[in-house]
Formats: structure tokens, C-alpha cells, sequence
């Protein structure tokens, strides 16, 4: 730390004490000063004097009142103005009493605002140089009061550029805190956004690999020692189940790998191109799916390409773990105008989640369709069963228009 940010680090600490060290050095001057006159009135040297004592306690009182010029700097102003005043009028030769007053109209100057400044500077002038004029031993035009017009002046210019520079200053620290605060809340919402969206992911890939591999395990374990053919078929299915969640995991997770890992999958993301590979490991696993679809030539943004595979996959994974071994399941793409229509049917007579029973595959599914700009509408159909019906805007209709991928 440089010696001139420790003195202020110090004043900042103590400012009584420097209060008092620059009253002392005030006192010094004015009485180095008041040593001094002019020799002649129209030359320029001078000569050797002593002073009046009634000056000496001028200065010493104007001095001391400086100690105290943070605490009351209009009472300080008004007690120097009155000394200088006073020597004003009585002093002849004068002593520099009015060194006080323009140290403490600095002081009003920088910790008031400019109106005020304005006022009291003009105020302070008027009074200390009228008095100097009219009731002094002096000519009026003399210079010791034309003088005092000019420090006066310049102690309160002074005063008003601190701090008007001081505002300026904490004008850019406390934009450079707001700016920094807003990057800190921005930084913590994308980061709960993508932990979000990461947990959203999770879900659907481990809730519809484990159903299978829960499902085809069941059925190995039931045909094992009869039919140990088709038990070898149900394990295979789990072994190649357990693959695909494996990768669908390691391809998710790897977003969260830092720079230095190693490199994530490049396998894009899984869309509606994937739907029969997907219908197919559910029958594969005992289910019966229709699949009807009317969007052939629809070119979807990822995102609503990513999250209409996932709401699908979803609803049929609800359908395998509550509907009963013997439902069946209907799925259907429609493009309608702007949209694209995603609609699960089954006939199960199982109960499905809900969101108030602490199941989360329809609160993944309300998210994603609401991050779309989309609706999502689910609940029992009328003579059994369930339905899952998602609309999904093709064309963003963010505010910002930017793509929600």
C-alpha cells in the first residue's frame, strides 16, 4: 500500500486527530503570517512586525474551532467568519484570522450540496470583504480586502469540485456493485435453470430404462426355469435397456464435465426421427402401442423436437409402471397450423401420478411444455384410462425471440 492510500486509511480511521493536525498547520501559517507586512503600501517588500496580541487569540481561537469542522461545519463557519470579522475591523496591520473562514467554508462546500454552497460561499464573501471595506483601517480597494474576496471564492470552489468528484466516484462504485450483483443473480438463474433442466433429463432417461429393465427382469425371472429361451430374450432386452440409459447418462451428465475432462458425446439429442426406436423397446417389454402420425415433413426446433420425444417417452413409461399388464397405449404426432400436437392414450385401469402424490414425471413434462410457451393437459379419461395431451408452438413465441434451445 502506497504511503498516500495509507494517510487516507488513516484519516478515515481517526478524523479528529486530523482535524487537529490541520488546525495546528492552519495556526502555523496564519501566525508565520501575521509576522509579515508590507514595508510600503505600493511596493512589494516587506518587513518584519509583531503582532497585536488580540490577534494571536484570533488565530488560535479560529484555529481551534477547526478541530471540530466535520461535526458542525455551518457552527465552525459561522465562529471563523465572526474572528475574521473581528480582526477585519480592528486589525491593523491585519492578520490572516480569514485563512480560518476559507478552510472552514471548504468544509461546508464539500459536504453539502451545490444550492448550499452557492448561498453560504456568497454569504461568507459578502460579509467578510463588505466588513473589510466599509469598517476596516483600510482603503476599501486595498488588496488585503480584495484578497479576502478571492480566497473565499476559491474555498468554496474548492469545496463544491471534492464533492462533486466524490459523488462522481460513488456514482461508478455503485453501479460497478449493482452490475456485479446483477451478474452474480443472472450466474445463479442459469445455473438453478440448468440444474433444473439436467434434473428434468435424469428423470425421463432413468424412470423409462429402469421400468423396462424392471419389467423384462420380471419376466425373465418368472419363464427362467420353463421357457429359458424367452428368458434369454427378456435379459437381452435388459442388458440393451441398461446400454441405452448408460449412454443417455453419460451424454447428459457430460455437460457437467469441466474443460480439462474429457470430452463429452457428440450424439445429438434424441427427437421424434427416434420415435419407432423408442415405441419399440416398449413392446419389446410386453406393451401394446399404436402410433398414428401426421407431421411428416416438419422440420421442429431442437428443443421442441427434444421435449416432444421426452413427453412421449414419459407418458409411455407412466403407462408401463400404472396402467396393468394388459393396457394399451395410442400415440399420436399431429402438426396442427403453428403447433404440433403430441397426444398418449391408454385404456389402463391403474392410477396414474399426479402432482400432488410426489411423482415427478408430470411436473417434468408441465416444465418442459412451459419453457415452450406450450400447454399441457393431463388427467383420467372418461370410461378409463389415461390421457396426456401436449400443444407445442413450432415457432418461438418468447418474448425475446430468441430460440428456448
Amino acid at each position: 500500500m502506497s504511503t498516500l492510500a495509507r494517510a487516507r486509511c488513516q484519516a478515515k480511521a481517526h478524523p479528529l486527530a486530523m482535524d487537529a493536525v490541520l488546525a495546528t498547520a492552519v495556526l502555523v501559517c496564519m501566525v508565520a503570517g501575521s509576522f509579515v507586512e508590507p514595508r510600503h503600501r505600493d511596493s512589494v517588500s516587506w518587513a518584519l512586525r509583531t503582532p497585536d496580541p488580540l490577534s494571536l487569540l484570533l488565530m488560535t481561537l479560529g484555529a481551534a474551532a477547526l478541530v471540530f469542522r466535520r461535526r458542525a461545519p455551518m457552527t465552525v463557519l459561522a465562529l471563523t467568519g465572526a474572528l475574521s470579522v473581528i480582526e477585519s475591523v480592528t486589525g491593523d496591520p491585519r492578520a490572516p484570522v480569514a485563512m480560518s473562514a476559507v478552510i472552514a467554508l471548504y468544509t461546508v462546500a464539500s459536504t453539502t450540496d451545490r444550492p448550499t454552497t452557492w448561498r453560504v460561499g456568497l454569504l461568507t464573501m459578502t460579509v467578510l470583504t463588505g466588513a473589510a471595506m466599509v469598517a476596516g483601517p483600510l482603503p476599501w480597494y486595498a488588496q488585503e480586502n480584495l484578497g479576502i474576496f478571492a480566497w473565499t471564492g476559491i474555498g468554496a470552489t474548492a469545496g463544491d469540485a471534492v464533492r462533486s468528484r466524490r459523488a462522481f466516484v460513488q456514482a461508478i462504485r455503485e453501479r460497478a456493485e449493482k452490475a456485479e450483483r446483477t451478474r452474480e443473480e443472472e450466474a445463479r438463474r442459469r445455473v438453478a435453470e440448468e440444474r433444473l433442466r439436467i434434473a428434468r433429463d435424469l428423470h425421463d432417461v432413468v424412470a423409462h430404462h429402469i421400468a423396462l429393465v424392471n419389467v423384462q427382469a420380471g419376466v425373465a425371472a418368472h419363464v427362467m426355469d420353463k421357457r429359458p429361451d424367452q428368458a434369454k430374450e427378456a435379459l437381452a432386452h435388459v442388458r440393451e435397456a441398461s446400454r441405452s440409459a448408460l449412454n443417455e447418462l453419460r451424454a447428459t451428465v457430460g455437460l457437467l464435465r469441466q474443460s480439462g475432462d474429457p470430452e463429452a458425446p457428440t450424439e445429438p439429442a434424441p427427437g421424434l426421427d427416434r420415435l419407432d426406436e423408442l415405441t419399440g423397446t416398449f413392446r419389446s417389454a410386453g406393451l401394446h402401442i399404436e402410433v398414428a402420425r401426421a407431421d411428416q415433413g416438419s422440420s421442429l426446433p431442437a428443443a421442441v423436437d427434444l421435449a416432444a420425444y421426452r413427453i412421449i417417452q414419459e407418458a409411455l413409461t407412466n403407462v408401463q409402471k400404472h396402467a396393468g399388464p394388459q393396457a394399451k397405449a395410442e400415440v399420436s404426432v399431429v402438426r396442427v397450423g403453428p403447433n404440433i400436437e403430441i397426444t398418449v392414450l391408454d385404456d389402463g385401469s391403474g392410477e396414474h401420478e399426479t402432482q400432488d402424490g410426489g411423482g415427478h414425471g408430470l411436473l417434468g413434462m408441465r416444465e418442459r411444455v412451459t419453457a415452450l410457451r406450450g400447454t399441457l393437459t393431463t388427467g383420467p379419461r372418461y370410461g378409463g384410462g389415461f390421457r396426456v395431451h401436449a400443444i407445442l408452438p413450432v415457432k418461438n413465441r418468447t418474448p425475446t425471440g430468441e430460440d428456448p434451445a
